[in-house]
């Protein structure tokens, strides 16, 4: 039987804990990340970089070229909601090729997949309609809970205005990250169902990783926590 994940879907609010999660795994040595959490070499698809990347590319257009934003506002909202699904969509792509480019290490590799969703934006109930087939089978989530008050202090104690591209350094201003992550539905698309929740037709284990108070501050702390979460996750995964 194979020991480690194949894919993890990290979920969470922004600043809510995912990407220390990520920096802690990824520093561990091999040996012991498979070990404990059952995690081979890891390999990030993360929605951050692509959405960013049309931030810039607006910026150059409407500066550079006088031509209009293809996908942002000037202040950083999405011209149509459908651009958040086409993440999911670039997500689930992106995916496709890895495997391609991997073939014949799939029991050395885990496929980490962070993205956020809150309700303004259509929520986890629709991205989760965008992820492929391809990507679900295999994959368990893992949903970092935090209030929306605690995503807040953790966003701005993060954010460093000279690297707004940063994955461990972004920030959103505080109207913004209220208007679109302080519903989310997580919980609502989850009722009823206590260790998988059917996406697209497929059954996909899930977790939910309470941090609160905040693990992720402390390394000393969310080892130990890593260590429950991804064990209870590793029972349900192989039931």
């Amino acid at each position: 039987m194979k020991d480690i994940f194949n894919k993890i879907i990290l979920l969470g609010r922004p600043a809510s804990g995912k990407s220390e999660v990520i920096h802690y795994v990824k520093n561990l040595n091999l040996a012991e990340r498979r070990k404990r959490f059952h995690l081979g070499q890891i390999k990030d698809i993360d929605d951050f970089p692509m959405l960013w990347t049309w931030f810039e590319e607006d910026d150059i257009l409407e500066k550079k070229f006088g031509k209009p934003r293809l996908h942002s506002t000037p202040d950083g909202y999405f011209l149509y909601e459908y651009l958040w699904h086409l993440l999911i969509e670039r997500i689930s792509f992106d995916y496709l090729k890895h495997k391609r480019d991997d073939k014949g290490k799939e029991n050395d590799l885990t496929y980490l997949i962070e993205f956020s969703r809150g309700t303004e934006h259509g929520g986890y109930k629709e991205a989760f309609k965008h992820l492929s087939k391809e990507l679900l089978e295999g994959a368990a989530i893992v949903y970092v809970n935090v209030p929306f008050e605690e995503s807040l202090r953790k966003n701005r104690k993060r954010f460093n205005p000279d690297k707004p591209d940063s994955i461990l350094e972004h920030g959103l201003p505080d109207s913004k990250l209220e208007r679109m992550y302080k519903e989310v539905d997580f919980h609502e698309v989850i009722a009823g169902n206590t260790t998988h929740i059917n996406i697209n037709g497929i059954n996909v284990p899930y977790v939910i990783f309470e941090n609160m108070p905040s693990k992720t501050d402390d390394p000393a702390l969310l080892g130990p926590a890593l260590d429950e979460v991804f064990g209870k996750l590793w029972g349900i995964y192989n039931k």
